[in-house]
């Protein structure tokens, strides 16, 4: 994750960046007030003022402006997860901010709008490339994590690396899919912390 973040979303046609975003804008706040599901492309260019026709040149599918407005949520969450993280000096304190501030960060941008949560929901369900890009660069960042902290001697060295970031992976994945956490509201507070001890428990020397 310290590379520019890029997700593969369906977006196509002239490469007119100011009318893209100026579409995404639009469905943003259309998508927010009347929902994901019950908006047609149709209802999108109404409300924008385009014809449906000059909004397929930009985009292929109501999912592929889906697919942008996920990418951008997401790409907030890790600038959130990154910064956390560069803040701490020792690998257990990182992955200790990593925890929290991934759940703090999907609790507010999944749930701060009960429209838009339409929009992770699908993507979570229906596996958009969005969240492949999100999902494998998390991984990528535990792994990370976890090499440093091998190299420092806070972490043991005796588990392969690939199957230990997938462990702990599968421990914070109730915590990052839309899906999963909505059924995790009551365990949101205390959750990073202990499931981070814990952890951090298994992977001592």
């Amino acid at each position: 994750m310290n590379e520019a973040t890029t997700y593969p979303v369906s977006a196509r046609g002239p490469a007119d960046h100011d009318v893209r975003d100026q579409i995404v804008a639009a469905a943003t706040e259309h998508f927010s007030r009347y929902g994901y599901g019950k908006t047609t492309v149709s209802d999108l260019a109404k409300a924008i003022g385009f014809s449906k026709a000059y909004i397929y040149k930009f985009f292929e599918s109501k999912q592929a402006i889906g697919e942008m407005i996920c990418a951008n949520c997401l790409r907030e969450i890790e600038t959130e997860v990154r910064a956390a993280v560069d803040g701490a000096e020792r690998p257990p304190e990182k992955l200790r901010r990593m925890f929290k501030a991934a759940v703090e960060a999907s609790m507010r941008l999944f749930f701060r709008d009960r429209k838009l949560y339409e929009i992770a929901a699908s993507a979570a369900g229906e596996r958009w490339q969005a969240v492949l890009a999100y999902e494998e660069r998390t991984r990528n960042l535990l792994q990370e994590i976890l090499q440093e902290g091998r190299q420092s001697g806070d972490f043991e060295r005796k588990t392969p690396l690939d199957e230990t970031s997938m462990a702990i992976y599968l421990v914070m994945r109730p915590y990052l899919n839309p899906l999963l956490l909505q059924h995790s509201f009551d365990y949101t507070d205390e959750a990073p912390a202990q499931l981070s001890s814990l952890v951090l428990r298994s992977l001592s020397p």
